[in-house]
């Protein structure tokens, strides 16, 4: 398996280019969410303005994406003095499989300030479960670490609308940046996923994420926090949102899903 950040470290700034998407990230038939979600996150900073960070990304998966060649396609569509927002596709055999919209912008002074978003009670990581390791986990989960604290393990049957723990890579010891957040947290299953008590697929239609500070300096290998609550799931889908916080407890993301179960 291809490090993350080795992937990303290979786009180029050029708004037009082909990649070739490795392999060892699969997720059933197509390529890791979270890794693809990265690597159109990292083809949009070189279309961000000097002084802007990183507010909002929010993805579509159109379709499967696969390994092998693909084209990436940025185009700005709009720098202000404040917001830069940008749109990302991935494309494979002249079709879209992957489209994002990728959102810039600069800090103000502000009289509005309301930053008090403490972690959720919650066991040690050592206290935590481990998802085991059985036939039938996908491929890219080999990449990470995973302590469950709150709900319970995927198909399960534990009837929680609340599910998630802590997780970091298990092998990249790296500064942390967007795009290697991008793949911990979307490597979380569902949250619909432990109410089940039989295997069953289930995927992201789309994913929005976001950024309401700089990150931290802190490693992948670190233990982060991760919490989903189901909104409302029913006729075979599934919205949720979740909260992200940094080992010291700050909350770094937040995210939202809607999320497509077959059963």
């Amino acid at each position: 398996m291809q490090p993350i950040d080795t992937i990303l470290d290979s786009i180029t700034p050029d708004a037009v280019q082909t990649i070739l998407l490795p392999t060892g990230w699969g997720q059933g038939r197509a390529l890791f969410g979270g890794l693809t979600a990265a690597i159109a996150w990292r083809h949009a900073v070189a279309g961000a303005a000097a002084g802007q960070q990183l507010r909002a990304l929010t993805v579509s998966f159109v379709g499967p994406v696969l390994a092998g060649e693909a084209v990436l396609e940025r185009r700005v569509l709009r720098t202000g003095k404040n917001v830069t927002q940008i749109a990302v596709e991935i494309q494979q055999q002249g079709e879209v499989v992957l489209a994002a919209l990728v959102t810039y912008g600069r800090a103000r002074d502000s009289v509005i300030r309301i930053t008090d978003t403490p972690e959720p009670p919650s066991a040690p990581p050592a206290e935590g479960l481990s998802f085991p390791e059985v036939a039938g986990l996908p491929e890219f989960t080999t990449a990470f670490d995973y302590r469950v604290t709150q709900g319970g393990l995927p198909f399960s049957g534990v009837k929680s609308r609340e599910f998630g723990g802590y997780m970091r890579y298990r092998s990249l010891d790296a500064a942390i940046d967007e795009g290697t957040l991008l793949g911990m947290v979307d490597a979380w299953p569902p949250a619909l996923l432990p109410h089940l008590t039989e295997l069953a697929p289930a995927s992201s239609l789309t994913w929005t994420i976001e950024f309401p500070a700089h990150l931290p300096n802190f490693s992948t290998h670190d233990w982060w926090h991760y919490v989903a609550t189901i909104d409302y799931a029913a006729d075979g889908y599934g919205h949720t949102h979740a909260h992200i916080w940094d080992p010291s407890g700050q909350l770094v993301a937040i995210s939202r899903q809607t999320v497509t179960v077959f059963a």
